[in-house]
């Protein structure tokens, strides 16, 4: 009997990959596995245009159509949610499935994990996701995500290689490769088994601090700043977006003058920011940011 879900958007395949190897521990007949797919599929390689035309609606987190879910229950005793964050928000396929009635039926008092791949912030995107979780009565009891471990420049000038040109490759020959590592994604198994323990028991309660305790989840102090600050600031250009840019003339414009401020203060306004947050800032508040790092790697939500 397949009594577990999993179901993730994979655009460039780098989530199917993990949730892949996620799923080595489970017996193949206890999972239904589902792939999302918008109905209007996303181009990939992307072009700058569509990728940064994307941030509005993504971070407004507004639902698009999906290709028809075919669901071979009503009810699973546990769900897996794959997903990547786009703009600090869930991306916009899996927004739209927790937002589809079909969905939110099986969340309802249901336990559920989300599995992460992405860049390096997905704070912000898994705080949307608990409270879409949340919405629907189901209950968050694992959160694992896997990140590019290299430093925030470095992994936005290899992402952007590999979003624009559809190439998982060195960036002339001197970048590391773009993405999750493969170490970290054959490390998705080690969490499967934990969360395959915790299934065959029924025992959730403890399930978070098993995933913490493997020590291959951080978040480095240097993304809880830039994340703490950089969402409202893409609300407010989504808001801009969304209600100046009331043709596709002007959205255009709008969504370029976006781009460039995000690569201005990416490269660099961010450096000199976190740079003296490090030195004037970090080392008097060492509490309050191992309490929101603790907070971050749990699945509670904001009372």
């Amino acid at each position: 009997m397949k009594n577990i879900l999993v179901v993730n958007y994979s655009q460039s395949g780098q989530l199917n990959e993990i949730i892949s190897q996620f799923l080595i521990p489970f017996e193949p007949e206890t999972v239904e596995r589902l792939e999302i797919f918008p109905a209007k599929p996303f181009v990939f390689p992307w072009t700058s245009d569509e990728f940064f035309d994307k941030m509005p609606e993504c971070v407004q987190e507004d639902p698009i159509p999906l290709q028809p879910l075919h669901f071979g229950a009503g009810r699973y005793d546990l769900i897996v949610i794959g997903y990547q964050p786009w703009f600090l928000s869930p991306s916009l396929p899996v927004t739209s499935l927790l937002k589809s009635p079909e969905f939110k039926a099986r969340l309802r008092d249901t336990p559920v994990v989300t599995v992460i791949g992405g860049r390096n912030m997905w704070l912000n995107s898994q705080e949307s996701i608990k409270k879409l979780i949340a919405d629907a009565g189901g209950k968050l009891v694992g959160n694992i995500p896997l990140m590019d471990r290299v430093s925030n420049l470095v992994s936005a000038v290899t992402i952007l290689h590999w979003m624009l040109t559809g190439r998982k490759d060195r960036k002339w020959g001197i970048f590391p490769k773009p993405g999750v590592s493969d170490q970290d994604i054959a490390s998705a198994s080690r969490f499967g088994a934990i969360v395959k323990d915790a299934h065959q028991s029924g025992q959730y309660s403890g399930l978070q601090k098993q995933i913490m305790a493997t020590g291959l989840i951080n978040i480095p102090t240097d993304i809880l700043f830039i994340e703490g600050r950089a969402k409202k600031l893409f609300r407010i250009w989504a808001n801009l977006i969304k209600t100046k840019g009331t043709t596709p003339e002007k959205r255009k414009r709008l969504v370029g003058f976006f781009k460039y401020y995000l690569l201005v203060a990416l490269f660099m306004v961010a450096p000199v920011v976190v740079t003296l947050y490090r030195l004037l800032i970090a080392p008097f508040a060492a509490n309050a940011i191992k309490k929101k790092k603790e907070y971050f790697c749990g699945v509670e939500t904001k009372s």
